[in-house]
Order: structure tokens, then C-alpha cells, then sequence
């Protein structure tokens, strides 16, 4: 197995490639604020020339996640364009939400009573699984709620066999008070209830072609996905044919060597390069 090339800064590597797929938690940010430098290094590949994507396992869409980076002092105008997997699957459900049609009823799991991930299609809520057609899976609770939570709530629709959509397949995720199971992990109790879901989301395929078609005619050659995560970062851009940078903020951030190298093998996939953070 081949190792990464260790990297201190993001400079090192900018003019091997035109345009940048750059995840948000762990490498921009994490649950209290935004890293020491960040803001600017996106900054820095904007005046280099480059093209950067934020791409996110978030369930929200995309205008609702331009607007919080904003809010916690970046510059909108540093990215061109902040791609979540919620956009991604609002896209597909307002495609398969054909006129004439009867309006599907959906049990959205999302958090802080968070409603962006329907708002705008032709789909009415429904308050529990057994009266569901859809389940979108959009966020956890899961710092403030247990799994059997979950379970509960979601059991009479995988009993009834109602598909299951998961737009944020990250199974941690980083809180104010540290980690919690991610609406990933939601997803892998509604399979083992019996339910069947579509994965949208990195390491998936969905995200990657909206993200490459969006950069045309920019070569896979040329682009470069950065990220915390072995298994959704670095996996989705090895099966996306993209070269990779691994950051070890984020949940890697109390992993030793080997255990990192562990996760390469676990996961079939090694990033080009390794960075301690987010930086120029």
C-alpha cells in the first residue's frame, strides 16, 4: 500500500490541479466555530485561480449551509458553489414529483426542527412512519436523542417496506460537546429494521457527478477532493477517480499513524496527501 505524501500547507500541491472539492466539518469547521485558518486559505485558492466546491454531507440545501459559513465570518464569494447532499436529493425528489401525480407523504428526520430538506416540493409530512411513503433522513439528534429514539420512530416504515432516503451518510458527527452518532448511523438501523435506503452523500456516486458536471470542463485529472474522513472523503473521491488531501482535524484528530493506515485498509482507499489542517 502506497503512503501519503506528507504536506504542511495546501500551496504545495495548488498548481497540480484547477479546481478543489473541499468538505466542510472537520476540515472548515468543526461544531463550535471555524479552524484558525480556513477563511483565508479559502481565500488564497480564489486568488490562485482555482475553483472550489464545498462538499458537504449536509441534509440541508445548499443556500441554508452559504448562508451559516457566512455568518461565521467566510466569504461567500471564496467558493463556487456549496454542494450538500440535500440538494442533491431535493433535486431528485422534485424530479420523481410528477404532475398528476398523488402527493407521497414523507417522515423527515432532521434536526432543530429543521424543514429545508421538503420546503418548496409537492410532498405533504407525515407525522409518523405508519402513514409514511418516504422516509428522508436528513440529520440526527443524536447528542440530545438515544438510538431507540430512532428505532421506534422509524420501525413501522421499514416494516412496510417505505424506502428510505439518507442525505447525510456521515455516522459521526461533531457537536459542541464533542461526538454523536451521525444520521449515517439512523440509516444502518432503518436497513437492519428491514427497511432498504438509497445513500446520497459522499463516498456515494450522486454527489460526485452533480460536483463534476457543475466544474466542466475542468479533467478529473485536475481536481482534488479534501476531507477528514477516510471513509466518505478519501473513499468517495478514490471511486469518483479524484486525487485526494486528508486532514487530520476533524475525527481524525486523535487517531495515531497506524490507526489512519488501518482505516486505508479497511476502507480500500489512501489519499495522495496528508495535512495537518486546512491551511496555505
Amino acid at each position: 500500500m502506497n503512503r501519503p505524501v506528507a504536506i504542511s500547507g495546501i500551496a504545495e500541491i495548488a498548481d497540480r490541479f484547477d479546481a478543489f472539492l473541499i468538505d466542510q466539518f472537520g476540515v472548515l469547521r468543526d461544531g463550535r466555530g471555524p479552524y484558525p485558518n480556513a477563511a483565508g486559505t479559502l481565500v488564497r485558492l480564489k486568488q490562485a485561480g482555482k475553483r472550489s466546491v464545498i462538499l458537504s454531507n449536509s441534509g440541508k440545501r445548499s443556500a441554508e449551509n452559504d448562508r451559516r459559513l457566512a455568518e461565521l465570518g467566510f466569504d461567500p464569494s471564496s467558493w463556487d458553489w456549496f454542494l450538500t447532499s440535500g440538494e442533491v436529493a431535493w433535486r431528485i425528489m422534485d424530479a420523481e414529483s410528477k404532475p398528476g401525480r398523488e402527493r407521497r407523504k414523507c417522515l423527515l428526520i432532521s434536526r432543530d426542527g429543521d424543514t429545508s430538506p421538503l420546503d418548496g416540493l409537492d410532498i405533504v409530512r407525515a407525522a409518523s412512519g405508519a402513514d409514511a411513503d418516504i422516509v428522508l433522513l436528513a440529520a440526527s439528534e443524536g447528542d440530545v436523542r438515544p438510538l431507540s429514539y430512532y428505532e421506534k420512530l422509524l420501525a413501522p416504515a421499514a416494516g412496510r417496506g417505505v424506502p428510505c432516503l439518507c442525505t447525510n451518510p456521515d455516522k459521526i458527527m461533531l457537536t459542541r460537546t464533542g461526538e454523536a452518532f451521525g444520521a449515517g448511523r439512523i440509516a444502518e438501523l432503518y436497513q437492519a429494521l428491514g427497511g432498504t435506503v438509497r445513500w446520497i452523500g459522499k463516498p456515494f456516486p450522486d454527489i460526485y457527478a452533480a460536483a463534476l458536471d457543475f466544474l466542466a470542463p475542468v479533467e478529473p485529472s485536475r481536481i482534488c477532493c479534501i476531507g477528514d474522513s477516510v471513509e466518505h472523503d478519501i473513499a468517495g473521491a478514490e471511486h469518483a477517480g479524484l486525487r485526494s488531501v486528508l486532514v487530520t482535524t476533524g475525527i481524525l484528530a486523535n487517531r495515531s499513524d497506524d490507526e489512519r493506515t488501518r482505516l486505508f485498509s479497511d476502507h480500500g482507499a489512501v489519499p495522495d496527501f496528508i495535512l495537518p489542517n486546512f491551511d496555505w
